[in-house]
């Protein structure tokens, strides 16, 4: 939920009707008392689950934002850090946040890296990239990982259909739809367009092998199934 410290309604909407790197410019300050910010009980779990692939030495956040995943990195790895995004102003609380890591500005679709990283991870970032755009996106994270280097991100399971959370997610991407249609310049973020079965087979052609690690901590749902897994893609030699 919104704390009284978070945006304002107006800020919100002033956010939401400006491009995606303006629009977190102008959230960055705040951005950390939305419910958008990775809460730390799935940062923990995510680190839990990755330790036994470890140690890694250098770490690289895509789309690090205010460095949720930054702190994840700097405790999973023993060397360099690095945190990459293409909102100035969310790079400038990051680097308040975690002085000792590496920041940079760019574009996750044209990363400026050689193949330097051990580990790569991403929090909520990918409802910000059109389906069509994975396959590069998914590409730029392989080509700046060593071989052997691990790509992992927390998945959630799908809402059930009828649920609250099903109609939820269905009212936002509709009224993304219809705002992007009415309104430039767009702002890309969508809940319901990365279908998993689809993300395994877009990361296994690009050259990864994959696997999902359950987050056992935050529970599973009626049928067995984990309520949170970590999606953990090794590149292949």
């Amino acid at each position: 939920m919104f704390t009284s410290q978070g945006p304002t309604l107006r800020e919100l909407a002033v956010q939401a009707l400006s491009s995606v790197e303006h629009g977190y410019d102008l959230l960055a300050p705040k951005f950390d008392q939305t419910p958008f910010r990775t809460p730390e009980r799935i940062l923990d779990e995510f680190v839990g689950a990755l330790q036994p692939s470890g140690p890694f030495v250098a770490g690289l956040d895509l789309c690090c934002g205010t460095g949720a995943g930054t702190g994840v990195l700097g405790r999973l790895c023993t060397g360099r850090v690095v945190g990459v995004d293409f909102s100035a102003g969310m790079l400038a609380e990051a680097r308040s946040a975690h002085p000792s890591a590496d920041w940079v500005r760019a574009d996750a679709r044209s990363l400026p890296f050689r193949p330097c990283f051990d580990l790569a991870v991403s929090f909520g970032a990918f409802g910000h990239f059109l389906p069509k755009e994975r396959p590069g996106l998914f590409a730029q994270v392989h080509a700046a990982l060593r071989p052997g280097g691990l790509f992992a991100f927390p998945v959630g399971a799908p809402p059930r259909p009828g649920s609250p959370g099903y109609w939820a997610t269905l009212g936002f991407d509709t009224a993304m739809r219809v705002r992007n249609l009415l309104w430039r310049p767009p702002f890309v973020m969508y809940y319901r367009t990365f279908a998993l079965r689809e993300v395994l087979a877009e990361l296994d052609r690009t050259g990864f092998a994959v696997e999902l690690l359950p987050l056992d901590g935050l529970g599973r749902r009626p049928d067995g199934s984990p309520r949170c897994a970590v999606v953990a893609a090794r590149r292949r030699d």
